[in-house]
C-alpha cells in the first residue's frame, strides 16, 4: 500500500480568517466566560455575593414557575461551563478544516517564553513530574480552597456567641459550622474532579490538554475532595456525638439535606481512595479497576444527599462526563474487526486492526482495548503506533505480555494454533488536538521498554511529512533501553506492516539502543517476527469515529439539544407536577424525590440525543463500513524476518542504509542520559520522555537543571 499523499496547504484568506475567529473563540472562553466562572467562585463565600448578588440573582432566576429553586445555580454555575465546551467543540472543528496539521515551525518569542513555564519545576515527589505553568495553576487551586475555607469560617463563626448558646460550648456549634464548612470546599474539588475524565472532552483540548496527560489532576482532585469530605463527616459524627444526637446518622429529611444519603455517598467514595494507594493500584490493578464503577453510587447518594439546586454548582463538570461516558458506551458496543498481528520474540505483538479512511487522529493518541473473550468488563490503553494517513485502512497499537491480562491476549495470539478469530471492541482514539513537533530542530526521544511505542508513531509521522510535504523535519536521536536482546525486535515496529514505498532518505534518523541485562547479543531460542492473520467476520465493523468526521460540531450538537431537552423537560415537569404541590397545598415536594427526577431526565437528554446523532452517522458510513468489512486480506506469502536481525537486507523504504544499520546497539550499560542529551545540538531541542518512573525524573532532572536552555522537556505518561 502506497503512502498516502498530502498537500501541503498555504496561506490563504479563508485560513487567515478561520485563524482570527478560533483566536476570538478561545479569547472569548478562556479570558471572558472562564475566568468570569473562577470569579464567581472567588466571591462566593463573601457577605458580599451572599447578601447581595446571589439574592438579586434568584429574585429574577427563581420567578420563574418552570425551574423552580434550581435556575439561578443553573444560570451562574452550569451554563457558562457548558457554553465552554460548545465553543470548544466550534474552536477545534475550525482547526481541523485548516487541514495544517498544528505542526508548523515557530521561532515566535512568545512561544519561546511559554515554553520556558511549560519545564517541569518539581521532579520527585508526591505531585510527580510538575512544570511551572502547573504548579502555578495548583498553587491558585489551593488558594481558592484556603480562601473559601477561611471566608466560610469567618462569616459563620461571626454569627456564633457564647450568648447566643448559654447551655453548651462554644466548640460544639463552631464545630459544627466547621463541618459544614468543609463540605462546601470539598464541592469545589468535585466541581473539577470528572474534567479530566472525560477522553473527548472539548474542553481539555480548548486549553491544549489531553485526558491521558491531565489524569494527574484528578488525582490530585481526588485527593484533596476526599480529604475535605472525609474530615466533613468525621466532624459531623463528633458533634453528634458529643450533643448525644448520634441518632442524626440515620436521619433522611424529605426537607433539606438528607444525612444517611451523605454516608451512603461517602462509603463508595472511601472504597474507591483506599484502592488507589499505589501499591495496591499496581500489584491489584482489576480491583482498583472494578471498585472505581463505585463512582455511580457515590454521585447518586451525593445528588440525593444535597438535592438538586445545590448540584447545579458541580453539574458542568460531571454532566460533560456523562455525554462522553455514554458516547464511549455506544462505540465499544461494536465489535471491530482485527486484521493481523506481528507476533515478535520478547513477548510483544502488534494489532492490526481495520479502520475507515475518515478517522484522523495525531501521533502519541491511544485507544481502549476490549478482548470479551478474556473479560467483557475491563478495558486497558494501548499508544497507537500507526499513521492515520500512511496507513488510512489500519490503526495499530502494541501490546507488550507484562499483566495477566496482556499476557493473556499474547497467548491467544502467538500460540502455536491461533484462533481464526479474536473478538475486540475499541474505544477511542483519543490524543492531542495538534502537535509542536516541528518547532524543534532535533527531537530526542529516551525510552524505557515498551515506552517506545508513543515514538514509533512520531517517526512514523515524520517519515510521512519528510516525504508526502517535502518539509524539513528535525533531527531524531532516538534512545531506547531494553532488559534483554530480543525486546531489540521492537525496533522492526519503526516501519508500518503494510506500507513499503517508504522513503527515510530525508529524516536523519539515529537510534542508540541500550541492552541493560546481557553483554552480548543472544540467539537462542529466537524466533523470526511472524504476521498472522485473521478471518474477517460478517458482523465486524473497521474502527471509525463515532460522531464521523465532523465530530466536534457533533459534540457541540449534543451537548446544546440534551440541555435544551433537560431544560425543557425539567421545566415541563416543575411547572405542572411539582410547582402545584409546593404552592398550592401545605405539602413541600420532597427533594429526594425532585433530585430523581432531575437525575433521570439529564440521563434521558442525553442518551436520545447522543443516540439518535449517532445512528444517523452510522447510516451516514454504512456504504463505506460495508465495503471494509468485505475487504479480504491477502494471504501471507511467508513469515516476514526480523529487520534487526536480518540487517543485510535492504528495504525499498530505505534505499541508502537498512533500519539496522542507523542503529547502534550497547550490551551490559545503561544510557549516560546527561552526555547524550548535551552532546545534541541545535537552538530547540525538544526532550521526550516515555517508560519507567525513574527514567522520566532522571530526563526530567536533566532538563530541569539549567545547564542548557535549549532542552523543552515533554512526559508521555500513560497512567490510567
Amino acid at each position: 500500500m502506497d503512502a498516502v499523499q498530502i498537500v501541503k496547504s498555504s496561506p490563504s484568506p479563508s485560513h487567515d480568517g478561520i485563524r482570527i475567529v478560533r483566536g476570538a473563540i478561545r479569547l472569548f472562553a478562556v479570558f471572558v466566560v472562564f475566568l468570569g466562572t473562577l470569579f464567581i467562585w472567588f466571591m462566593m463565600p463573601t457577605n458580599t455575593f451572599k447578601q447581595t448578588w446571589r439574592p438579586q440573582i434568584r429574585r429574577k432566576a427563581n420567578s420563574s414557575t418552570f425551574l423552580g429553586s434550581a435556575g439561578a445555580n443553573l444560570l451562574v454555575y452550569t451554563f457558562p461551563i457548558l457554553f465552554i465546551a460548545v465553543l470548544g467543540c466550534v474552536y477545534l472543528h475550525l482547526g481541523n478544516q485548516l487541514n495544517d496539521r498544528k505542526m508548523e515551525r515557530s521561532n515566535d518569542r512568545k512561544k519561546k517564553r511559554s515554553a520556558v513555564w511549560k519545564q517541569p519545576i518539581l521532579v520527585k515527589g508526591p505531585l510527580g513530574i510538575v512544570s511551572g505553568i502547573e504548579l502555578a495553576f495548583f498553587a491558585m487551586f489551593v488558594a481558592l480552597l484556603i480562601w473559601s475555607f477561611s471566608m466560610y469560617l469567618q462569616n459563620s463563626f461571626a454569627k456564633i456567641s457564647a450568648a447566643r448558646h448559654p447551655d453548651e460550648q462554644i466548640w460544639k456549634p463552631k464545630l459544627e459550622s466547621a463541618a459544614l464548612m468543609l463540605g462546601l470546599v470539598g464541592n469545589i474539588c468535585l466541581a473539577f474532579l470528572f474534567f479530566p475524565v472525560a477522553r473527548g472532552s472539548s474542553v481539555l483540548a480548548l486549553f491544549g490538554l489531553t485526558s491521558e496527560g491531565s489524569i494527574k489532576y484528578h488525582i490530585w482532585l481526588g485527593h484533596i475532595g476526599m480529604t475535605l469530605f472525609t474530615a466533613h463527616g468525621l466532624c459531623y459524627i463528633i458533634y453528634w456525638a458529643a450533643t448525644n444526637q448520634i441518632s442524626q446518622m440515620i436521619r433522611w429529611d424529605k426537607i433539606g439535606v438528607s444525612n444517611l444519603a451523605g454516608e451512603l455517598s461517602l462509603l463508595p467514595g472511601l472504597i474507591m481512595w483506599a484502592t488507589t494507594i499505589p501499591r495496591i493500584r499496581r500489584q491489584m490493578f482489576e480491583l482498583f479497576f472494578y471498585t472505581h464503577y463505585l463512582y455511580i453510587l457515590f454521585m447518586i447518594f451525593f445528588i440525593l444527599h444535597v438535592g438538586i439546586t445545590y448540584t447545579c454548582i458541580m453539574l458542568p463538570g460531571f454532566y460533560l462526563f456523562l455525554v462522553d461516558r455514554f458516547l464511549r458506551f455506544l462505540q465499544s458496543q461494536t465489535r471491530v474487526r482485527l486484521v493481523s498481528a506481528r507476533v515478535l520474540p520478547g513477548e510483544t505483538i502488534e494489532l492490526n486492526l481495520a479502520k475507515t479512511p475518515g478517522l484522523k487522529y495525531n501521533p502519541t493518541s491511544i485507544m481502549f482495548i476490549n478482548v470479551p473473550s478474556i473479560s467483557k468488563m475491563q478495558w486497558h490503553p494501548f499508544t497507537i503506533t500507526s499513521n492515520s494517513s500512511l496507513e488510512p485502512e489500519t490503526i495499530s497499537t502494541v501490546v507488550k505480555s507484562e499483566g495477566s491480562w496482556t499476557k493473556k491476549l499474547c497467548q491467544m495470539v502467538s500460540s502455536p494454533f491461533p484462533t481464526d478469530q479474536i473478538g475486540v471492541a475499541v474505544e477511542g482514539p483519543y490524543g492531542p488536538a495538534s502537535t509542536q513537533f516541528l518547532r524543534h530542530d532535533t527531537l530526542v526521544m529516551v525510552s524505557g521498554g515498551s515506552g517506545i511505542t508513543p515514538f514509533i508513531s512520531i517517526i512514523r509521522e515524520l517519515l510521512l511529512l519528510s516525504t508526502s510535504f517535502k518539509c524539513k523535519v528535525p533531527n531524531v536521536i532516538l534512545i531506547c533501553a531494553f532488559k534483554n536482546s530480543l525486546d531489540l525486535t521492537m525496533l522492526d515496529l519503526i516501519l508500518p506492516m503494510f506500507s513499503t514505498s517508504i522513503d527515510m532518505s530525508n529524516l536523519n534518523l539515529q537510534i542508540q539502543a541500550y541492552v541493560t541485562r546481557e553483554t552480548e547479543p543472544k540467539t537462542d531460542g529466537l524466533k523470526p517476527v511472524q504476521s498472522i492473520w485473521f478471518k474477517p467476520n460478517a458482523t465486524d465493523a473497521p474502527v471509525s469515529p463515532i460522531l464521523g468526521t465532523n465530530n466536534w460540531l457533533w459534540l457541540a450538537f449534543i451537548i446544546t439539544s440534551s440541555f435544551i431537552m433537560f431544560l425543557i423537560l425539567i421545566g415541563i415537569i416543575t411547572r405542572y407536577y411539582i410547582y402545584p404541590i409546593d404552592h398550592n397545598s401545605n405539602k413541600i415536594f420532597p427533594y429526594s424525590i425532585r433530585a430523581v427526577l432531575n437525575m433521570l431526565v439529564i440521563c434521558v437528554a442525553i442518551a436520545s440525543t447522543a443516540s439518535g446523532v449517532v445512528l444517523w452517522n452510522k447510516k451516514k458510513n454504512a456504504t463505506e463500513n460495508k465495503q471494509i468489512q468485505n475487504m479480504e486480506g491477502p494471504s501471507p506469502m511467508g513469515t516476514p524476518q526480523s529487520l534487526f536481525y536480518n540487517a543485510g537486507r535492504e528495504l525499498e523504504s530505505l534505499p541508502q542504509q537498512s533500519l539496522a544499520q542507523a542503529t547502534n546497539v550497547h550490551y551490559g550499560e545503561r544510557p549516560d542520559l546527561k552526555k547524550l542529551i548535551f552532546e545534541c545540538n541545535g537552538s530547540s531541542i525538544g526532550v521526550l520522555a516515555s517508560g519507567p518512573k525513574t527514567l522520566r525524573h532522571e530526563v526530567a532532572t536533566i532538563c530541569s537543571s539549567g545547564l542548557a536552555e535549549n532542552l523543552h522537556f515533554e512526559s508521555i505518561n500513560f497512567s490510567w
